[in-house]
């Protein structure tokens, strides 16, 4: 067991420092886990991606994702014209506070919120990347049992990270009882999001 443990930290590790970084896909998290909106469904979401993609690194598909740089091109395209439009939203937030108040979340229905938070992910290629790719590939200097161990760490990180996220959101709450506090909320959030669409744009061109 104890052989296990050692693989099973390193994974928790790379991936929290991977996934703790705060993004597009943080971003629209924390903003919904403030709002106490569709909060598990999100989080559920977001785990299952990175679980997904770990998974399909760790069993050998790092490779291929390394090999097709296209199709990351065009998910970088794709993804900067949706993430700089969420940032679009987010200045419209902040530049109009009577749209700032909590009930303003929940306009988005589960399948709205499911259908961006799946967006924000999968539309940026630096999760397949990170994951896939570099989660993946580090798995191969772990054999049979090990690599099981390594690939559980990286999911635990990925669930302890999103449930944290979520689900702590509400302790912020009365900080953001303000509508000045979701302004600047709303303002930093837009500054992240025209930031990645523009590295997505930069690593596409």
């Amino acid at each position: 067991m104890n052989n296990l443990l050692a693989p099973a930290l390193s994974g928790f590790a790379l991936m929290a420092g991977l996934i703790v970084a705060i993004g597009a896909q943080n971003a629209f998290i924390l903003r919904q886990g403030l709002l106490r909106a569709n909060v598990g469904l999100l989080v559920s979401i977001a785990i299952g991606i990175d679980a997904t993609l770990v998974i399909a690194g760790t069993a050998g598909f790092g490779g291929f994702v390394h090999a097709h740089a296209d199709v990351l091109k065009v998910i970088s395209w794709a993804g900067a014209a949706f993430i700089a439009g969420y940032g679009v939203l987010a200045v419209r937030r902040a530049l109009h506070p009577e749209s700032l108040m909590p009930t303003d979340g929940a306009r988005l229905t589960p399948v709205q919120a499911a259908r961006t938070v799946l967006a924000v992910s999968l539309l940026n290629p630096h999760v397949y990347l990170d994951t896939v790719v570099l989660v993946g590939g580090i798995a191969g200097r772990y054999p049979g049992m090990a690599r099981g161990a390594y690939t559980l760490g990286a999911v635990a990180a990925s669930a302890v990270w999103f449930s944290l996220l979520g689900f702590g959101a509400r302790l912020l709450g009365p900080v953001f009882a303000r509508p000045l506090a979701w302004r600047v909320l709303d303002g930093v959030i837009a500054v992240i999001m025209f930031a990645i669409a523009a590295s997505l744009v930069a690593s596409a061109v």
